[in-house]
């Protein structure tokens, strides 16, 4: 008897070790490091926040090993890489991680809104030069979805998709007679929308709710990264084949990518969070703390703990 126990307690054992469930989180284990490419407005951003600002356009600062993605891509390797850090919008942030406290503070929308949360950024967009349309048509309604961007119903829009909208008093309903353009069929008319990724979602949302009230025109997307925003828009990648109508920058725009009047503007508020996995230990991070990661001084995270 004694040794069929012994047996059955042997199996369970396996068994538990087998499914993960005797395994523990180990500090003692290196630091996989995520970040976005150096066209992201989310890196600039990031960046800049941690005190890093050199980092942002310069991979050769980074800590060895360090694993460029997208903002999904960072998303969904936090949900299975136990000892990786990342950064993501706030706008992006799910269930499947942790995001980490910043300087003590969480990441919610109510404390970006109160200015306690230190990552926050802009979320901005820009429009061809308004000469510089193939077509009138595709100006006007170019035209009508940045008012629109700017109504209770686009706030409500940002607000479902995690963003923080501007103040807006006036709906949709309020302004759609001085958009005439939006009267008749735009169903053979495509937009083309592009820029950061970071925006992706929202811009989405956006024009899927906006194309029926203004003609049924075909919005078409192919998010980037922010410096794509400007440059398929007023830069020098506006008359090549990506060329887009509208743009978007998660971060504000440089001195280099100034626009011609009245076509760039703030669409939004948003926050950059640094995420783990569930099963980390850490909880809150300062800005020297991610420093210190991403230069590559903490190596392990027992380092971050001690």
């Amino acid at each position: 008897m004694k040794k069929l126990v012994l047996l059955f307690s042997l199996f369970l054992t396996g068994t538990l070790v087998a499914c993960g469930g005797a395994q523990e989180w180990d500090s003692s284990s290196n630091i996989t490091l995520y970040t976005r490419d150096t066209s992201s407005g989310t890196r600039a951003g990031f960046m800049s926040g941690i005190g890093f600002d050199e980092a942002a356009e310069d991979d050769s600062l980074l800590a060895d090993g360090f694993v460029i993605k997208d903002n999904t891509g960072i998303l969904t390797s936090m949900a299975t890489d136990e000892y990786g850090i990342g950064y993501i919008s706030l706008a992006s942030l799910d269930n499947t991680v942790k995001g980490l406290q910043f300087d003590g503070v969480a990441p919610t929308i109510a404390n970006v809104i109160n200015n306690t949360y230190g990552l926050k950024r802009p979320f901005n967009y820009v429009t061809r030069s308004l000469d510089d349309f193939a077509n009138d048509t595709e100006r006007d309604i170019t035209l009508a979805f940045i008012a629109f961007l700017q109504t209770t119903d686009g706030a409500d829009i940002v607000t479902n998709e995690g963003a923080i909208p501007l103040s807006s008093s006036e709906s949709w309903d309020d302004i759609k007679a001085d958009y005439d353009i939006c009267l008749q069929d735009n169903s053979a008319v495509t937009i083309k929308f592009g820029g950061s990724d970071s925006i992706e979602k929202i811009a989405l949302a956006l024009t899927a709710a906006f194309a029926p009230k203004c003609g049924n025109f075909v919005p078409e997307h192919d998010h980037t990264g922010s410096s794509d925003g400007f440059k398929r828009t007023q830069g020098s990648e506006k008359d090549g084949d990506n060329y887009k109508h509208v743009g978007f920058a998660s971060r504000p725009f440089k001195d280099t990518e100034v626009g011609t009047e009245g076509t760039q503007g703030q669409l939004a508020w948003d926050a950059i969070v640094a995420i783990v996995h569930l099963n980390n230990e850490v909880t809150n991070v300062t800005p020297e703390d991610l420093k210190k990661i991403y230069r590559g001084d903490y190596a392990t995270w027992e380092q971050l703990l001690s």
